[in-house]
């Protein structure tokens, strides 16, 4: 009886640890949320908002300037707002992907966007300094979760 105990418990660890393992490609983890955000800048510089809310999860927390608490709601509501404007062009670069720690079902990601903007015929290209973090979510998708972010010089076309 021990010994069909102790062959079940092993059976037991090694699908657990063959499963864990499975999912715990870290390469093709870092390549799937590179390919998210490089989709983001790709659906925002169309005006897609669609494609560009798709890439927050529903429970989206987020810090940037003035808006300490937002939501998964609030930022798609910016969104939309800003990408409406017809006097002003705005086109963001693919992020500068500084680093990508990924830990099991949560990444943490370090970034530098740069933000062009066209107004009035002039012209002004701001970055913004970022730390998201990306958490799989039911369909095995990479969102953000959280993040937080800054700009050392506000875009003097967007005030």
């Amino acid at each position: 009886m021990i010994g069909l105990y102790r062959t079940a418990l092993v059976a037991l660890i090694m699908a657990v640890t063959a499963v864990t393992t499975a999912h715990a490609d870290e390469a093709a983890d870092k390549a799937a949320i590179t390919a998210r955000l490089n989709r983001w800048t790709a659906d925002f510089n169309a005006k897609d908002l669609i494609g560009v809310c798709d890439l927050f999860a529903p429970d989206l927390v987020y810090s940037i300037p003035e808006v300490t608490r937002g939501t998964h709601e609030a930022i798609c509501k910016n969104l939309t707002t800003v990408l409406a404007k017809s006097d002003v062009k705005l086109r963001y670069a693919n992020p500068d992907i500084h680093e990508i720690i990924v830990s099991g079902n949560v990444a943490v990601v370090r970034l530098t966007w740069t933000l062009t903007t066209e107004a009035a015929g002039a012209t002004d290209t701001t970055t913004e300094e970022g730390m998201d973090i990306f958490q799989r979510q039911a369909d095995g998708r990479w969102s953000i979760a959280r993040f937080i972010a800054f700009t050392t010089r506000a875009n003097k076309l967007l005030r």
